[in-house]
């Protein structure tokens, strides 16, 4: 069985919209997709040439992310991989992959990066594993005492949230530059108004001094973002750990970069913190070196944070 390998246009929008319905359980993809102003001429599809409509789909969402330097790069973001159970098997998505990159390449994308639990799919397209660690183990029993106050972010907090980030991130390798939409689309897809995140607040000024996103997964509570000052750490740790407790959770995951203030912070949340060395992430060089590439995937201090997921 052939396909034609093409990209979409808006007519396309509909099947597109029907195909992650049914590979995935989220429904804020189009939301997502539909981010992109270019986003027809960077969606590539396998249309079945017996006329049965779309195979597959592979998304290139271009990004600005921070290189070694702190330096921003236009690179191509990998997403929204789907394919039709029926059709699975046929190779198509390496086709998709093939068409994305040549894009990529003549859209002057430095290298590409993306974020899977199958890796095997995209090693055969150039794509190469890098690690990257978290730290995880049980729920403190009890909060250490909080050196600030610590409460649910409002829409209020908006600027300085954002002034934060910044800040926290301005030269931290691998993370995303951040446009307003991101905030007020991407964030709230990955990160949902249901678990609002903490801030904690000077009590002093009342200016805010740290931001973090935690989300509750099966047994645990996962720790996806944080910025501001460490000094923060401890009571945003003990807010969290507080409320995953209440929730009958009982572990966590800290999926923020290691430091002394992370280090000193940690018994606010975990009793027994211990660190994982996982591989989900994966980059291709495009302009790049590759020794340019993973220097920034590797780099002291690097993150590329949930709530700029693809």
């Amino acid at each position: 069985m052939s396909a034609l390998v093409r990209t979409t246009t808006a007519a396309d929008d509909p099947a597109l919209a029907a195909l992650w319905r049914r590979c995935f359980v989220a429904p804020h993809l189009s939301d997502l997709h539909a981010l992109d102003p270019g986003r027809h001429r960077h969606t590539f599809v396998a249309e079945n040439a017996e006329g049965d409509g779309i195979d597959a789909v592979v998304v290139y969402v271009p990004r600005l992310i921070r290189d070694a330097a702190g330096s921003p790069q236009r690179v191509g973001g990998i997403g929204s991989v789907a394919t039709r159970p029926e059709a699975r098997g046929r190779g198509l998505i390496r086709l998709l992959l093939a068409a994305a990159a040549r894009t990529m390449t003549a859209e002057q994308c430095a290298w590409s990066l993306l974020f899977t639990g199958t890796p095997a799919v995209y090693r055969g397209s150039g794509w190469e594993e890098f690690a990257s660690t978290y730290t995880e183990g049980t729920l403190a029993p009890s909060a250490v005492p909080a050196t600030s106050p610590v409460r649910v972010a409002t829409p209020q907090d908006d600027a300085e949230v954002v002034a934060l980030h910044d800040a926290y991130n301005r030269t931290r390798p691998l993370s995303s530059l951040r446009a307003p939409e991101d905030w007020t689309v991407r964030l709230p897809a990955w990160y949902g108004p249901a678990e609002r995140p903490l801030v904690a607040v000077d009590p002093a000024s009342g200016a805010l001094t740290g931001w973090i996103v935690a989300q509750h997964v099966e047994d645990r509570v996962e720790v996806r973002e944080f910025a501001g000052a460490a000094e923060s750490l401890g009571a945003l740790f003990a807010a969290v750990g507080s409320r995953g407790r209440a929730a009958g959770l009982t572990r966590a995951r800290v999926r923020i970069p290691g430091g002394p203030g992370v280090t000193a912070a940690l018994p606010a949340l975990l009793a027994d913190a211990r660190q994982v060395t996982e591989r989900v992430g994966m980059a291709r060089p495009l302009h790049a070196t590759d020794a340019a590439v993973r220097a920034t995937v590797t780099a002291p201090g690097a993150v590329h944070w949930y709530g700029d997921c693809f």
